[in-house]
């Protein structure tokens, strides 16, 4: 028996230069035994290791490291964050964490989340063999790929799973993307009905005073939760806010935006860009194509 350390050895004892080490590529490669006289040859075992161990191994091998690229690995390691489903626990997550012990004493991650798996809308797991599976690109077609992250980020916590929904993410899109970009389209409207093109805010009403407390305490609250990779929690404060945005202040404030009032249409316009700021992680926010885009400032 001999493990061989590395491809250059294997050329060493077998005048073999291997371009790829997989099977069945390795097979065919063999070399006299050095211990066993007789011209006895050394073949490889058949006995593959578990692939886990390869995707254990994803941290320094992605960078084919320690042979190059050591620094860029030392660089970003151990990673901030990793996320994977429920069946692969025991496969990755521990592959991970032994095999970066054995070598560097510590994890491979500093933060994990675990995935629940997708359900069809009666509960059981989506299986092509079943027949219950649901073609992805049917519903970015139909929906956008917006609705469908929003679905993901905020109908439930990533490790409950889901029970797939179309109606849950039309319903996601009629209750907060429409509602954000009918605002936009609301503030678009009237600015360019008041030529209204860089509003400068005077003296703050009560209603202005609240939507921007509200405002800032919903950075606060997205902010803590997105530390601490809570998306879920974080986009529901997101959609909270929106929704007041819409049914509160706006509602409230129509007679002021028909008026061409500056001071309204700041705040309205502070709290639309720092929502896009806050949806950057989850949403690009774009509107679907089949929907009629309002003419932008």
């Amino acid at each position: 028996m001999h493990c061989v350390g590395s491809l250059g050895e294997l050329e060493e004892l077998s005048g073999v230069a291997l371009e790829d080490p997989h099977r069945p590529f390795v097979d065919d490669v063999t070399y006299p035994c050095s211990k066993c006289g007789d011209g006895a040859e050394m073949r490889r075992v058949p006995e593959v290791i578990d692939v886990w161990f390869d995707s254990g191994s994803m941290p320094f091998a992605q960078h084919h490291a320690p042979f190059e690229n050591e620094e860029l690995f030392e660089q970003r390691f151990p990673a901030q964050f990793i996320c994977e489903a429920l069946d692969q626990t025991r496969g990755w997550f521990y592959s991970l964490i032994a095999i970066s012990t054995l070598l560097f004493d510590k994890a491979a991650y500093e933060h994990v989340v675990c995935l629940g798996l997708i359900l069809d809308e009666d509960g059981k797991k989506m299986s092509k063999s079943v027949g219950n599976i649901v073609e992805p690109n049917e519903v970015i077609d139909r929906f956008g790929a917006d609705a469908l992250r929003w679905y993901f980020f905020t109908s439930k916590q990533p490790w409950d799973g889901y029970r797939f929904s179309t109606a849950t993410i039309e319903e996601g899109v009629r209750q907060f993307l429409l509602q954000l970009w009918n605002t936009y389209g609301f503030y678009v409207l009237y600015a360019n009905v008041n030529d209204v093109r860089d509003p400068v805010a005077g003296p703050l009403s009560e209603l202005d005073r609240w939507v921007l407390s509200r405002l800032s305490a919903t950075v606060a609250e997205v902010t803590e939760r997105m530390d601490v990779y809570d998306a879920t929690t974080a986009g529901r404060a997101v959609a909270a806010f929106v929704d007041d945005l819409s049914n509160w202040y706006v509602r409230r404030s129509r007679r002021r935006f028909w008026d061409g009032d500056p001071t309204a249409f700041a705040t309205l316009r502070e709290c639309l860009v720092t929502v896009a700021k806050l949806l950057a992680p989850f949403t690009t926010v774009r509107r679907r194509r089949a929907l009629r885009q309002p003419r932008r400032l």
